[in-house]
């Protein structure tokens, strides 16, 4: 709000140096200016997150690229997208080189401390692991004494390091050995490589590594973990943004390219009661 005072306060003193009677800006105009650039939205994004954003001829795609087309389109806005490194999204938003992050970001309540994020998908996690191998780890709790690969930084590391302590450890079992990595492709080669022996990723990551490496890996557990909501990630006290996007979500979700889209990738769209079970109570 303190950006909506300023530039209010130098549009009001110049109105009256030039002596314009009568400058009054629409709320459209107002609003306007919490964007980066007018009539667009710019947006940070990982592209090494297949099937939601990754890049494809040079061109960003996937999921997370064409659902803020279609929203952008709706609000009037032409959707860029930025590609940046992960660890880099955070504080990129932070520090106003974005207007969103849309990069199929969990919402915790760690996040919820320092950006705020609108849920737009509901989502979780899968293990992978190598055809053939006899380690087929079902179950978080099954890698106990094992070494699995995750990307860094994601919300699920910090239940696996309780989970060591809490069940493996206080189970008299050896802890689970993680190793992060920067990209989830680069997890995924060091499984094939054997530095760990399983691979933890969101559900429809995992359904994408089939889809890219063929047989040679497998999905291994055989229900969602840790169900969770993907959000978009929005610097604190830019409520303009914020507001303009639940604003463009609740006419987004009511056209037919918006069904079409959660079809044709396998996608669940949060009802009420994900919302009220799932988003981290402040």
């Amino acid at each position: 709000m303190m950006m909506f005072s300023a530039c209010t306060k130098r549009l009001t003193a110049r109105s009256v140096a030039i002596g314009v009677a009568g400058a009054v800006l629409s709320l459209s105009s107002l609003s306007a200016l919490a964007f980066k650039e007018p009539d667009k939205i710019i947006s940070g994004s990982d592209m090494t997150f297949f099937p939601y954003e990754y890049m494809d001829n040079n061109q960003p795609a996937g999921f997370d690229v064409e659902f803020l087309a279609g929203l952008a389109k709706v609000m009037g806005r032409e959707a860029v997208n930025v590609d940046t490194r992960w660890a880099n999204l955070i504080p990129g938003l932070r520090g106003g080189r974005f207007d969103i992050i849309n990069s199929s970001m969990y919402i915790t309540a760690e996040r919820m401390k320092v950006i705020d994020m609108i849920p737009y998908l509901k989502s979780g996690e899968s293990i992978l692991s190598v055809k053939g191998s006899e380690y087929q780890p079902k179950v978080p709790e099954d890698f106990c004494g094992h070494t699995v690969g995750s990307m860094a930084s994601t919300s699920w590391l910090k239940q696996l390091q309780k989970l060591s302590v809490n069940y493996c450890e206080a189970n008299g079992l050896d802890p689970i050995a993680i190793r992060e990595y920067p990209t989830d492709p680069q997890t995924t080669q060091a499984m094939l490589s054997n530095a760990v022996e399983a691979q933890i990723t969101d559900a429809a990551v995992a359904r994408g590594v089939i889809d890219k490496v063929g047989n040679r890996v497998v999905i291994s557990s055989n229900t969602l973990i840790y169900p969770v909501l993907n959000g978009f990630g929005i610097k604190k006290g830019n409520d303009e943004v914020k507001d303009a996007l639940i604003k463009g979500l609740e006419t987004f979700s009511k056209t037919p390219e918006y069904d079409a889209l959660l079809k044709k990738y396998n996608f669940q769209a949060p009802a009420a009661a994900d919302i009220e079970a799932l988003m981290p109570k402040s």
